[in-house]
Formats: C-alpha cells, structure tokens, sequence
C-alpha cells in the first residue's frame, strides 16, 4: 500500500472515530437532501482517478451481480441467504471522501445490498478495520442507508493475520450460521479469494490506487 494511501487511510480512522459523537441516538437513514450534500462536499477525487469514471465502473459490475443476486434470492421462503461487502470503497466512499462525516455511500452498491435484504437476504459486512472503530462503522453504514445484519471487524489475533485468511474466515462463520453466501463484493482480492462464496464480484482498484 502506498503512503498516500496509508496516511488517507489513517486520516480516515481519526475521522470515523470522530463519528462517535455524532451517533447519541439510533441512527436513522440518510434522507435524500443528506445524501446529495454528502457526496458533493468531500474531496473530488484522488489522483488519476476520476470520482463519476469510478461510480460507473462499479455500477458495470454491479449491474453483472444484480441479475444474479435477484435470481437466487427469488422464491428464497425458509432458505438463509447472505451477501458479504468489503466496506472501504466496495460499500462507502472512504477514499473520496475521508473526512465527511457519514462517509457516503457507493450508490449502486447501496442498491444491490437493498435489492437483497427486500427479497429475504441478510446483509454482512466483512472489513480489515480495527474493533475500535466498530460502533463508529455500523453508525456510518445505518446512516446512509444499509441494512446491517453483522459486522465483522479486526480483533485480537486477527489483527495479525493476513487479510484474505482473516476474511475467509469470517465467510466460513457465516456459513457456519446455515446462511449460503450467494454473492462476496470487494474492490481487492483479498475481499475476494478463499471460497465461501457462490459468486465474487470484484469492483475496481486501478491496480491499488484505492485502499
């Protein structure tokens, strides 16, 4: 990882812990007006990325899964399904957007992970990020709109670990909970690799530029 990208990662921590003090009471969606003023008030984009180019590369792969997610979650009565989302820059805008308080969502993502948990499906979420910032995540993701049905976050040991081994393993819990994963969405393929998965959709990362 680049030092730009560790130090607006680092940034993004401080920031995210800051979002404790915003989250005194349940956290409701995003209305609309909220949404629109959270997306234009970030950083324009990073460096050779284009923030509108990126949005449409992700909702090309999106628009890969959701024909496959809403066929496997039809007529899905009595069976436990799931989908599993990376978070930095798979669900929110962390790199775009690392020091906006909610950080906002990726749009076609918001819509998939929606579709899904309307037709019956849970909605978890598997991230590198440390425990510390557990409350300060699933305040972030409720608030612009997420259903979150788990959170899985880093905690000793897994802090050492690596992340693909850390992650798959939290895929074989959910597993191990009788849900069938029909689709694993992340924009590294450490998101992605280790099974678990019926399908991965992979969005993208112009070769590690984003986190």
């Amino acid at each position: 990882m680049s030092e730009t990208i560790t130090a607006r990662r680092a940034a993004a921590t401080v920031v995210a812990a800051a979002a404790l003090a915003m989250a005194g009471t349940a956290a409701a969606p995003a209305t609309p007006a909220e949404a629109a003023t959270a997306r234009t008030s970030g950083t324009a984009g990073l460096k050779g990325i284009d923030h509108d180019a990126w949005i449409r590369d992700v909702r090309a792969v999106v628009d890969q899964a959701e024909p496959y997610v809403a066929e496997r979650t039809a007529h899905a009565e009595g069976r436990k399904q799931a989908v599993v989302l990376d978070i930095d820059n798979t669900s929110l805008e962390t790199d775009f957007h690392w020091a906006t308080v909610p950080t906002p969502a990726v749009a076609p993502v918001l819509e998939l992970a929606r579709l899904a948990h309307e037709r019956g499906a849970a909605v978890f979420f598997v991230t590198a990020r440390p425990g510390v910032l557990t409350p300060a995540t699933e305040w972030n993701l409720r608030k612009v709109g997420y259903p979150v049905d788990g959170l899985y976050v880093r905690h000793l040991p897994d802090l050492f670990q690596d992340v693909s081994t850390y992650k798959t393993a939290k895929r074989a819990e959910i597993e191990a909970k009788g849900y069938t994963i029909v689709a694993n969405i992340g924009n590294n393929t450490t998101d992605l690799v280790g099974g678990h998965a019926e399908r991965t959709f992979k969005l993208p990362d112009y070769d590690g530029k984003l986190s």
